[in-house]
C-alpha cells in the first residue's frame, strides 16, 4: 500500500524514540541509556512485525534520537551510526535522523525541542498533526506535542521526573502503541459522518490561495464570491481574478456577485459575467441599497437563461417572491442569511425549514444557507434538507474535527494552553 494523501498531497508518519522503544535500553539506577555498540544492540521484541504493519498502513517510519553521548566524549559518532545501520537492517525504517548534542549547546533538534521531527517533515513532505510521535520518556512526547504530533509513551516506570503535557496515549508495548494509531487513523470520523451528509458545502471567499486549497478539498462541491471578500483580499481587477479563478476552477460552481445599485447597470454586469463559463451563477441583491426590490430585474434576466445566486434574503416573503419569478428559467440559488437572522436573536431554523418547502416547488432551484457561524450549522442546514451551505475557509477548516473524541480535544486544549504559556516565558 502506498503512503495516504492526507492533506495537500502531505503524508503521516510515526516516528519513533530509539533507545527503549526500536531497541532494549541500557538501564542504570532507573534511568536508560543506548547500548555502547552494535554487537549490543537487542532489538524490542515483535518489534519488526509492528513496524512493518504500520507501514503497510501507510505510515512513514522515522527514529528520530538523542545520543548526547557524542558531545560529552564518551561515544563516537562511528558506534552511533553503526548502532543505527543494524536497526536499519533488522527494522523497515524510511530514515534515522539524530542530535548529536547536549542541553548545553542549545541546539533545536535535542529533544524535547521538535527539531527532528520538523526536519524529517520538511524533508518527506509529512503533515505533523496527522502523525504520531512515540517514546518511553517525557523529552519524546514533549517534542511530539511541540511538533504538533499525537504522542504515545511505552511506560517503562523510569525513576525521573515528568516534565510536560501528559501523552495522548500510554501503553507498556511497543505492539499496543500501534494499534492505538491504527485505530485512531482507521476509524476516520470525519469521512464517515460527512460521507452520509446530503447537503452540498461551499466555501465562500475571494483569496486566490484559499480558493485552491478548498478546490484540493474533496467535501468542497463549489463556491461563492463577493464584492465584501474580494476587496478584503485586496483585488483590484475584477475580471481578471474572474477569469484566473475559472482557468484554476472550471468544474464546479462560482458565483460572482454584480456591484452596482442601480438595477439598469446591474442587468449590463449580470449579462457580462454570465458568459465567463458554463459554471458561473450572477449574484444579484435581493433590493438595492434603497429598499427597491430586485424581483423584476431577476425575473427578466432568469427569462433570458442567466443561472442566477440571489444573494442577501432574510425573509420568507422574499424568498416566495424570487422563488415564484426563478420558476421556468436556468438552475438558480437562492442565498439565505441565515447566520444575519441568528444575529438578530432570531432561531433561523424554522424559518430555514419553511424556505426549503418554498424552493422545492420548483425544479430549478437550490436554497444556499448562508453566512453560518459555526460548524454546526453545517449539520443543521442538512437536517432542515437545505441544498447547499456556504462557509469561509475558517469554518471548512474545522471539517477534521467533526466526530473527534472530546476526551482528545480536551487534552489538545490543555497541551494548547501549556504550550503557549511556556512559550510565553510567563513565570510567577
Amino acid at each position: 500500500m502506498g503512503i495516504d494523501q492526507v492533506k495537500n498531497g502531505a503524508r503521516r508518519a510515526v516516528f519513533f524514540d530509539r533507545d527503549g522503544v526500536l531497541n532494549e535500553a541500557v538501564i542504570v539506577e532507573g534511568r536508560p541509556y543506548p547500548p555502547a555498540s552494535a554487537a549490543e544492540v537487542r532489538i524490542m521484541p515483535g518489534a519488526a512485525p509492528v513496524l512493518s504493519q504500520l507501514k503497510a498502513a501507510g505510515f512513514l517510519l522515522i527514529c528520530v534520537t538523542n545520543q548526547p553521548d557524542v558531545a560529552r566524549g564518551t561515544q563516537s559518532r562511528e558506534a552511533v551510526a553503526a548502532i543505527n545501520a543494524s536497526l536499519r537492517e533488522q527494522l523497515p525504517l524510511d530514515d534515522i535522523l539524530v542530535c548529536h548534542h547536549d542541553d548545553a549547546d542549545g541546539c533545536d533538534c535535542r529533544k524535547p525541542a521538535p527539531g527532528l521531527l520538523i526536519q524529517g517533515a520538511a524533508h518527506y513532505g509529512i503533515d505533523l498533526p496527522a502523525s504520531f510521535m512515540v517514546g518511553d520518556r517525557w523529552r519524546d512526547t514533549l517534542a511530539g506535542h511541540r511538533a504538533g504530533c499525537r504522542t504515545v509513551l511505552i511506560d517503562h516506570g523510569y525513576s525521573e521526573p515528568w516534565i510536560g503535557p501528559p501523552p495522548h496515549q500510554t501503553t507498556t508495548t511497543l505492539a499496543d502503541a500501534a494499534a492505538w494509531i491504527l485505530k485512531k487513523t482507521s476509524m476516520k470520523p470525519a469521512d464517515e459522518i460527512l460521507r452520509k451528509l446530503k447537503v452540498k458545502m461551499f466555501a465562500d471567499g475571494a483569496d486566490r490561495a484559499g480558493m485552491l486549497e478548498m478546490y484540493r478539498n474533496p467535501w468542497i462541491k463549489g463556491f461563492t464570491t463577493n464584492p465584501t471578500l474580494m476587496r478584503k483580499a485586496g483585488i483590484a481587477n475584477y475580471e481578471k481574478f474572474a477569469h484566473e479563478i475559472l482557468e484554476a476552477i472550471p468544474d464546479r460552481p462560482i458565483s460572482f456577485e454584480v456591484f452596482s445599485d442601480e438595477f439598469a447597470e446591474m442587468k449590463r454586469q449580470a449579462l457580462i459575467i454570465a458568459p465567463w463559463g458554463g459554471n458561473v451563477y450572477v449574484k444579484i441583491p435581493v433590493t438595492n441599497t434603497r429598499g427597491e426590490s430586485a424581483v423584476p430585474l431577476i425575473r427578466e434576466l432568469a427569462g433570458q437563461g442567466v443561472k442566477l445566486n440571489v444573494t442577501a434574503l432574510l425573509t420568507l416573503d422574499q424568498v416566495r417572491d424570487v422563488s415564484a419569478v426563478l420558476a421556468g428559467g436556468a438552475a438558480s440559488y437562492v442565498s439565505v442569511f441565515a447566520g444575519r437572522i441568528a444575529d438578530t436573536g432570531r432561531d433561523p431554523i424554522p424559518l430555514m425549514a419553511a424556505a426549503v418547502e418554498l424552493v422545492n416547488q420548483y425544479g430549478n432551484q437550490e436554497l444556499i444557507w448562508a453566512s453560518p457561524r459555526e460548524l454546526l450549522n453545517i449539520f443543521q442546514a442538512d437536517a432542515v434538507g437545505c441544498h447547499i451551505i456556504t462557509a469561509t475557509n475558517d469554518v471548512l477548516k474545522k471539517l477534521s474535527l467533526v466526530g473527534k473524541d472530546l476526551h482528545e480535544y480536551s487534552l489538545d486544549t490543555v497541551s494548547m494552553f501549556w504550550k503557549d504559556a511556556a512559550e510565553a516565558g510567563f513565570s510567577l
